[in-house]
């Protein structure tokens, strides 16, 4: 189904963590979906509310983590019969519940971590054997998520999940390269290597305009990650990682795009970390990057997102 002349409302902004990252990736897709000649309104939500104003062929949702990506914003709109893009309401709350998603994939035999669940502020403590990473169970681009090598930094790290939930989810710490997966329309593109400049993939690595200080200077030299795409891996080792992005995309039940985070050990074993719904979409984002090594530009890559989120809500 064809965009141009369709009246899409790209969605951005929203109440969480990640608001700045996604007015980002909306003022792109905007201009993408503008490119290809569709009516674009960009549609700034603070709150956790949604208003569309006259007739909207299509939601093009960009909120990232909290309220765009957790299934409460396609429950609004699967209410007012509004078509939108990506994962519908339960395959966004499980993908977005780490969980919850922890143990469909144990169900579906999706290659994970070991992990469990501890008490915040309770004065529990983890029965994982060190080293293990500490993180919240319901956030999104690593926020409060701390990699544990020795006892005296257990304490500080459940306080800091504190702030996030009730429960902080502890998982086996994997060391490996750090490897993501995007899936678009049931098809795996080439696999990004992610390399941290410092410490691992959080969010001043991940985004470090961020934290560029208030005159426009450069962020810090130590910031930022480089990516190698597609990554540097054997014929044999790219099938069992796209595989498994695979396998986790299908047990989550997603619809139409998700990129898929991974740790590949050093003995060559994959290890899903998490699948997001709405990763970032700034051109210089993941999964468009991925696309682009895959043949596919920006413009097309929102194309084909909003073509195909639309075929599927009219069925």
């Amino acid at each position: 189904m064809p965009i141009e002349n369709k009246t899409i409302a790209v969605l951005m902004g929203g109440p969480g963590s990640e608001r700045q990252v996604s007015l980002a990736s909306g003022r792109a897709v905007c201009a993408a979906l503008a490119e290809r000649g569709a009516n674009v309104m960009d549609v700034d939500v603070e709150g956790t509310e949604v208003e569309l104003t006259g007739e909207v062929d299509l939601a093009f949702n960009v909120i990232h983590g909290t309220f765009g990506e957790d299934g409460v914003l396609q429950r609004q709109l699967n209410r007012r019969r509004q078509p939108y893009t990506g994962a519908g309401a339960t395959a966004s709350e499980l993908a977005f519940d780490k969980g919850l998603s922890k143990r469909r994939f144990i169900e579906r035999g999706v290659p994970t971590p070991p992990f469990e669940f501890v008490a915040t502020g309770t004065g529990d403590r983890p029965n994982l054997p060190l080293p293990f990473v500490i993180k919240p169970p319901r956030e999104g681009s690593s926020v409060g998520v701390h990699i544990v090598r020795e006892e005296p930094e257990i304490d500080a790290a459940l306080a800091d999940a504190a702030n996030y939930d009730v429960v902080a989810m502890v998982e086996a710490f994997i060391d490996g390269k750090e490897l993501t997966v995007g899936v678009v329309d049931g098809e795996a593109l080439p696999i990004i290597h992610i390399k941290p400049r410092s410490g691992f993939y959080n969010m001043e690595n991940k985004y470090p305009w961020l934290n560029a200080g208030s005159d426009g200077g450069e962020p810090p030299a130590d910031r930022g990650s480089e990516y190698v795409c597609p990554a540097e891996l054997d014929g044999d080792t790219t099938s069992r990682v796209q595989e498994a992005a695979l396998a986790a995309h299908r047990a989550l039940g997603i619809e139409i795009y998700s990129r898929v985070d991974l740790l590949l050990s050093a003995d060559g074993h994959p290890y899903v970390l998490e699948v997001n719904t709405i990763p970032g979409m700034t051109e210089t984002s993941l999964l468009p990057k991925a696309a682009a090594a895959a043949g596919i530009d920006f413009p097309t890559l929102c194309e084909r997102i909003a073509e195909l989120s639309m075929a599927l809500r009219q069925r």
